[in-house]
């Protein structure tokens, strides 16, 4: 029997990339191929009354310059296409002409290379009729005299509501009640790789596209309609992937590529097109984690039961509605914590602004919602001289009890067991007064010690009704036994391993040696739809649709079909949207459950933080590939702790003053935690795929409540916003 789920199996394209071998989109290049240079608004807020591309075309070398007149459909977007693929005059969609944000995309240059192409740039000229600046959503929610679009009633991109019990009475029974207001930052994905891709005319006539993304199928269907083109006339190929984190999910460079293709190809001209952003473009060009503005009313009784809890959730969706609103979806549902809460009201918000347009990040929403319910408890616990972990044992969610949205959760909940494995590996003991922290604050005059605990939920798959499935297909060869096995699969490998599990599942379910089975990955041409590498959703969904392939294909060998060909598609439970008026709903078929500890030391003298250790309990389901699970978590940490320390970004009046890793600090190896404890809780969920939960997410979300209230806990000064830079802290502390 071939069992590999459950193994530290290596991964089958780690050779490849350790030496370089492995090709990522900027490491495309073909015989006489040209390059894109894209040409950016470099403004925040304008009409472009004029572009004169003359000076540009009359360059030696270029071949041709694009604007808006040359896009066939001029508007693309993930939720909905409020975006022009080029913004300016000439093209029939309604405002058009408005640039919205300094990376805005206005004109594209094609020329024989990279310098001509970047001379001729700079030589397009654009005229613009400038117009006020919003930045901050809380007052662009408020203004009705500027609109960021034009044709729209306000600057909300949506509102949604939760209304559950009677939440006056609630506070009303509380003995205790915590108000506080909560900034979380911007954050930059910060991937390795920058957006790059090719792009040509196959041998079939497809307009093709190399590039990085998560979803292949939805950039086909997105330069599809850009292009007007009919679905099979697109191609979409994803190689490795330098990273993603959500970063991805939206367009950068696919349709502009696939745009030059075809109109080169139009004018005669086959010829691959090659772009490689620089770093300071990918800093201004793609979308970052949303900023919220959080108010938070929570109470509790004397017995430390969560009685009532009212929250104000206001994202900045920047210019372009890009993922706000499931992004939005997430943060609202997962804003009252992991927990029973009889009486709520909730109220969130995504607003348009003139700042770089945010989207998805590891954790769609959750880290934000967290930070403010787990701050909030962390809070009632001091208040009322509770334990932490006990206020939250006394609180945490149980099978059938209905959410804020008034539906159970699906079974399998487990945040109980997170927590008490949590707690146990980092100090705390179950006594029969309650859960009791034993730690050690001893240090020296110049150090304040201390330690924060946080739990957290996160959904794994899409959410609030929108439509679920992916596909597999299994192709089984040899004759008397199975020599060969081809699994094709459109689950993008964003450097999370996801390919390698795949592998794991097709050997382990058609009992054959993993050499044996072969990956064709991530081609529209080649496979079929499975939806995208976000939502922690890739091995529960794709595992799902490959045993059921398996599955499928084993039956046809067994009737000597030769090859065995099957292909199944994978459907989970249906999910639905948000009441309009209560928020009543069944939001997701399956979460994810984590708890997190963080110690700190802080120097007195100059506010220096240092994590000293964290413990993570993750509730995975089943570790298909333990060594990778452990990845995950030590890779979600070291990300949450640059979000929540260091990482900075800085945009003014809607102009983008950071531009690099010399401004945007990144956590270095002299950052990380000094001790990581990864804790694979392994509760099977009911319907994952040999138990497997979603787990890519989780141990994100709870870092940066454990974190700012390990400062708390070092120093007696709650810090409501972050990232917690020295200078911070000093003013904090009052040194400042």
């Amino acid at each position: 029997m071939s069992d590999y789920l459950g193994k530290n199996v290596l991964r089958f394209d780690t050779i490849d990339k350790v030496t370089g071998k492995a090709q990522y989109p900027s490491d495309f290049s073909f015989d006489n191929q040209v390059y894109l240079q894209i040409v950016f608004a470099g403004r925040p807020h304008a009409i472009i009354t004029a572009i004169n591309t003359d000076e540009a075309e009359a360059v030696e070398g270029v071949l041709a310059v694009l604007t808006a007149k040359d896009v066939p459909c001029n508007e693309y977007g993930l939720i909905m296409p409020d975006q022009p693929v080029l913004c300016g005059p000439g093209s029939d969609k309604e405002n058009a002409d408005h640039v919205r944000f300094y990376g805005d995309q206005v004109a594209l240059v094609i020329a024989e290379n990279e310098q001509i192409a970047k001379k001729a740039a700079q030589l397009v000229k654009i005229e613009f009729q400038e117009l006020p600046v919003i930045t901050d959503p809380r007052e662009a929610m408020q203004s009705a005299a500027f609109l960021i679009h034009p044709e729209k009633e306000d600057n909300v991109v949506l509102h949604y509501k939760i209304r559950k019990g009677d939440v006056d009475k609630g506070f009303e029974d509380a003995a205790v009640i915590i108000e506080s207001d909560y900034t979380t930052p911007v954050q930059e994905h910060a991937f390795l790789q920058p957006e790059a891709g090719v792009s040509y005319i196959d041998e079939k006539g497809r307009v093709t596209v190399v590039v990085s993304g998560q979803w292949i199928h939805e950039d086909q269907e997105q330069i599809a309609h850009a292009l007007q083109l009919p679905l099979e006339q697109v191609r979409v190929i994803y190689p490795a992937i330098g990273g993603a984190f959500g970063g991805r999910e939206d367009m950068s460079v696919q349709i502009p590529l696939a745009l030059a293709a075809k109109c080169l190809s139009d004018k005669g001209i086959h010829r691959p097109v090659k772009t490689v952003w620089s770093r300071e473009e990918s800093f201004f060009g793609h979308h970052k984690r949303h900023p919220y503005y959080i108010h938070a009313k929570w109470g509790a009784t004397k017995e430390g039961k969560i009685s009532a809890v009212e929250m104000s959730l206001i994202a900045d969706s920047g210019a372009y509605a890009y993922t706000s609103t499931k992004v939005q979806g997430n943060a609202t549902l997962l804003s009252t914590g992991p927990y029973f809460v009889p009486n709520v009201k909730v109220d969130s918000y995504s607003v348009y602004t003139n700042n770089i347009p945010n989207g998805a990040f590891r954790g769609f929403g959750g880290p934000q919602a967290c930070y403010a319910a787990e701050m909030q408890m962390n809070k009632l616990a001091n208040a009322l001289n509770l334990d932490p972990v006990e206020i939250r044992m006394r609180n945490a969610i149980q099978e059938d009890q209905p959410t804020a949205v008034r539906t159970a959760l699906p079974k399998g909940i487990t945040i109980e067991k997170v927590m008490k494995e949590c707690a146990l590996a980092s100090g705390w003991e179950k006594t029969p007064n309650g859960w009791m922290l034993h730690f050690d604050k001893k240090a020296d005059d110049d150090t304040f010690i201390g330690i924060g605990f946080s739990a957290g939920y996160k959904n794994v798959g899409f959410s609030f009704g929108a439509p679920e499935n992916c596909w597999a297909t299994i192709e089984l060869y040899g004759d008397t036994s199975i020599e060969k096995a081809i699994l094709r699969h459109a689950g993008a490998d964003v450097g999370q391993g996801a390919h390698s599990a795949f592998r794991q599942f097709a050997a382990s379910a058609l009992d054959i040696d993993l050499e044996k089975v072969e990956l064709i990955a991530s081609d529209t041409a080649e496979t079929n739809n499975a939806g995208s590498a976000s939502a922690s959703r890739l091995t529960f969904m794709a595992g799902n649709s490959i045993l059921g392939a398996a599955r499928e294909a084993l039956k046809k060998w067994e009737t000597e079909e030769r090859p065995a060909i099957a292909t199944y598609t994978y459907i989970p439970p249906t999910t639905s949207p948000y009441d309009h008026d209560t928020g009543e709903c069944y939001p997701n078929f399956a979460y994810g459950y984590v708890a997190e500890s963080v110690e700190v030391s802080i120097k007195k003298t100059t506010g220096e933080l240092t994590v000293k250790r964290v413990v993570c309990a993750n509730d995975v389901g089943k570790a298909i590939n333990p060594l990778q699970v452990r990845g995950q978590i030590e890779g979600a940490i070291v990300q949450a702790l640059g979000y929540t320390s260091m990482e900075k970004f800085i945009q003014k009046e809607g102009l983008v003053l950071t531009t690099g890793f010399s401004t945007y600090l990144v956590p270095t190896i002299k950052d990380i935690p000094f001790e990581t404890v990864s804790l694979i809780i392994e509760e099977a969920d009911p319907i994952g795929p040999e138990g497997a939960r979603g787990m890519g997410e989780m141990p994100y979300l709870p870092f940066a409540p454990a974190l700012c209230s390990a400062v708390f806990d070092a120093t007696h000064v709650w810090f409501d916003e972050f990232p917690l830079t020295q200078e911070v802290i000093m003013r904090g502390l009052g040194e400042l």
